[in-house]
């Protein structure tokens, strides 16, 4: 008989930092996650275009209550702008357009990178996987129909020139979410007179997954075979990892698990998002704190996303 398929409130639990490669979509990465772990439920943390590399984060089972966190945390990347053409997907794998070939000073780009700093707004590419009266932008697109996206408001935190030469430039950005860096480069090229597309896009970083503890599909695979998954299987609260926690005395844990509200030691701990622990420090459980003070000095805690890691 064949080996039985996992319940999706069964293990594994947890986080998985995947280094996408070059050539796969984001689902199929989960896709094969799903079959070398053989997971029940599985989800991204934000996707990357199939021509982009690097950081995925992939939730499994009760982790994938934690997505919206990652979702809407910030991103940071290493792009290959390439000057003198555009494309009009911005990246490599679509339709070139031949611009102006003499390109900008160094100086002149890392002006226009100072101004770029901050808030600005940002019209998406139109294979995006935008919603157009409930369509996919990239479906339209591909169609040959003409796409309207309306800019939506970005933010840009950093934007470091790593180098500069023979019309590519090498660029670090950290950014918000909702961000695109083909928009990126295609606004570039044209703010410096000679078109650009993004060349190559590397995610580094996105809301405390790095780089450095990315492994390959390949990697994750041979490590299973080997047994070796608990090795790869980040905590459920990765992502979580920027809100307090706070550890629970038996009788408000008991609360907390059945979805009632409790009176908690909370010292020096702000009201409004906490994750809660068991007594013996097991994460369990995202709740609300708030303001009040009973007269042993507790105070109000409101449980509100259970997770079922048993």
């Amino acid at each position: 008989m064949g080996k039985s398929r996992r319940r999706d409130n069964e293990g594994p639990h947890g986080w998985l930092a995947i280094h996408k490669e070059a050539g796969y979509t984001s689902t199929r990465v989960v896709e094969r996650v799903k079959r070398i772990i053989r997971a029940g439920k599985a989800g991204h943390g934000g996707t990357l275009d199939p021509f982009s590399e690097g950081v995925l984060p992939i939730a499994l089972g009760e982790a994938t209550k934690t997505l919206a966190y990652v979702l809407e945390g910030d991103k940071a990347y290493r792009c290959w702008i390439r000057l003198g053409s555009e494309t009009d997907t911005g990246d490599p794998t679509g339709q070139f357009t031949v611009g102006n070939q003499n390109f900008p000073d160094r100086e002149s780009v890392l002006e226009l990178l100072t101004r770029y700093l901050g808030e600005q707004d940002q019209v998406p590419p139109i294979y995006s996987a935008i919603h157009v009266d409930g369509e996919r932008a990239y479906e339209r697109a591909r169609r040959g129909e003409a796409v309207e996206l309306p800019s939506r408001r970005v933010i840009f935190h950093e934007l470091t020139l790593v180098e500069y030469a023979d019309g590519l430039i090498t660029l670090d950005v950290r950014c918000g979410k909702g961000t695109y860096m083909r928009s990126l480069a295609r606004d570039l090229g044209r703010e410096l007179g000679c078109l650009a597309h993004l060349e190559r896009l590397l995610r580094t970083r996105t809301l405390g997954f790095s780089l450095a503890e990315c492994v390959t599909l390949d990697v994750l695979s041979q490590g299973v075979e080997a047994g070796r998954l608990n090795e790869f299987l980040l905590p459920v609260d990765r992502a979580l990892d920027d809100i307090p926690a706070l550890r629970l005395r038996l009788e408000a844990w008991s609360r907390v698990m059945n979805g009632q509200a409790a009176w908690i030691e909370a010292d020096g701990v702000a009201p409004g998002p906490v994750r809660l622990l068991s007594p013996e420090g097991r994460f369990g459980a995202t709740g609300t704190l708030g303001q009040g003070l009973d007269a042993s000095g507790r105070r109000p805690c409101t449980p509100k996303r259970l997770f079922n890691l048993a």
